[in-house]
Formats: structure tokens, C-alpha cells, sequence
């Protein structure tokens, strides 16, 4: 059985035997109180269990003045490791991510980068030496801020938490697909 669902099961029993729990204080607290915080002790749990049981599901974005078109997962890795300098329009190319050694960020360490955290931290360093007027990879602190970026930086194209899309910029397919199609390419789980 995959690590994965042994864990998903174990935080199931956990979750069944923490409900309990909650059941028997409400029982002693009164209803109306206790009702409320056995729902919200319940969701927290459940969400928290899954938070380390799921990887989210990354987008490919891109500034709305690129005329970047969808990409294959080789060219992703090629961008994203600041192996590709300009567009064929001439717009120098940036690749904006959070940092991809983060939990967060599993599923592009894994499937883009295929090395290990301090491989990508070296390749990052290495990568935006001598390009100070135009990074060929910015790390960021959230997907906001990612989004944002892309948005301000003609040439730039970043990967972000799917749920963290807007209007701002373009999303990108990527192997032929886009986020949340069966066989994208970045899908968490």
C-alpha cells in the first residue's frame, strides 16, 4: 500500500477518535456552545490531515504581453532553470516561482527541476549571476506576490498555486493541457 493512503487512513482514525473526544466534552458543556466548537475543531483537523496528506496544483503563468505559447514540460525546465535567455520576439525570458525547496513547492522540485534542494539553490544562484537588470529566475515570498510579477514584468512567465490565478495574466498549457484537466503536468496528488 503507498505511504500516501497508509497515512490518509491513520489520520482518518485519529480524526474518528479525536471526534469522540470533542462529543464527550460537549456533552458536559452544553449544546449550543459545544456544537459550534466541535464543527470548527473538526474542520481544522481535517484540513490540517490533508494539507500534509496533498500537493497542490501549480499554473503555468505568463505576462499578458507575451505572445508565449503553450509549452511542453522540457521547455518549462529549460525556462525554469534559466537555460533559455530570450523569446523568439526578443523580450528577455523570467521565470518567477516561490522558493521551490518549500513543502509547497514538491511537485515542481520534483518534476521540473529533478534535483535536489541545494542543486536548486546553486542553479538558482548560478543562473542570475551577471543578469542584474533582469533576473532569469525571482524567487518571491507567495503566490500574490508571483502573480503580481509576472503581471509587472513583460518576458516573465511563473508558476503559481492554481487558486491563485487571476485575470492579470495569461495561464499557459502546459503538455497540451491546462490546470485541473486530467494529465496536466503539475497536478499535486
Amino acid at each position: 500500500m503507498p505511504a500516501s493512503i497508509i497515512f490518509l487512513l491513520s489520520a482518518l482514525v485519529h480524526f474518528g477518535s479525536f471526534i469522540e473526544r470533542v462529543r464527550d466534552f460537549d456533552e458536559n458543556q452544553g449544546r449550543m456552545g459545544g456544537q459550534v466548537r466541535r464543527i470548527l475543531a473538526a474542520t481544522l483537523i481535517w484540513l490540517s490531515c490533508c494539507g500534509l496528506a496533498w500537493t497542490k496544483d501549480l499554473a503555468l503563468i505568463s505576462n499578458k504581453s507575451n505572445s508565449v505559447q503553450p509549452m511542453t514540460l522540457q521547455e518549462l525546465t529549460k525556462i525554469s532553470k534559466g537555460q533559455v535567455e530570450h523569446w523568439p520576439d526578443g523580450k528577455a525570458v523570467s521565470f518567477v516561482t516561490r522558493d521551490p525547496t518549500l513543502p509547497d513547492m514538491k511537485i515542481l522540485l520534483e518534476k521540473v527541476y529533478g534535483m535536489s534542494k541545494e542543486e536548486v539553490k546553486a542553479l538558482i544562484a548560478s543562473a542570475n549571476h551577471g543578469r542584474t537588470n533582469h533576473p532569469a529566475i525571482m524567487v518571491v515570498e507567495s503566490d500574490e506576490e508571483a502573480v503580481k510579477q509576472v503581471e509587472s514584468t513583460p518576458g516573465a512567465v511563473g508558476v503559481v498555486d492554481v487558486y491563485s490565478i487571476s485575470g492579470a495574466v495569461t495561464v499557459v498549457k502546459l503538455g497540451g493541457k491546462l490546470p485541473l484537466e486530467p494529465g496536466y503536468p503539475l497536478h499535486g496528488n
